[in-house]
């Protein structure tokens, strides 16, 4: 993502609530994992797609994960239950997913997520532990990669 702490601020800015997970995450956790994207979990309801919509419009959001590349701007329609959203903008990748595999869905995420400071505003990103759980959950060589050393932070930390 070209501009990590802008996409932040753009969907603040259009009143989501969400939390950080994945890549950035782990980097705010003092990882060395370097990512491309920016993932986030939030409550996909109309209205929050709809805050989506507005704060993404002006970098052409599209779906990545369809051979389309429908714009998100008017597919789906409103009213479409949605779990997770893949997108490709003009300035990189950002999924949008309801629940961490091996953790929960937002509401039990935000419940343990710490706060995190980016440009003088606060977010909140998935607690150590939590993302710990997650990237072992994925079962990915990347992801175990991560958690092994996501655990050795944590161990200095003595939260491990």
């Amino acid at each position: 993502m070209q501009d990590f702490s802008q996409l932040l601020q753009r969907l603040a800015d259009a009143g989501l609530d969400f939390v950080i997970v994945g890549g950035y995450a782990a980097i705010s956790h003092g990882s060395s994992y370097l990512t491309r994207d920016v993932d986030i979990c939030a409550v996909l309801t109309d209205e929050n797609v709809s805050r989506l919509r507005q704060a993404l419009a002006e970098w052409n959001p599209k779906h990545r994960m369809t051979p389309q590349k429908l714009s998100f701007l008017t597919h789906p329609p409103a009213g479409q239950k949605l779990n997770n959203i893949y997108l490709q903008t003009d300035r990189g990748v950002v999924d949008i997913i309801s629940s961490v595999l091996g953790v929960g869905d937002y509401v039990r995420l935000k419940s343990q997520a710490e706060a995190l400071e980016v440009d003088g505003q606060q977010y909140y990103v998935i607690s150590l532990g939590d993302l710990i759980t997650a990237k072992e959950a994925m079962g990915r060589e990347k992801d175990l990669l991560t958690a092994k050393e996501l655990r050795a932070i944590a161990a200095k930390r003595g939260q491990g």
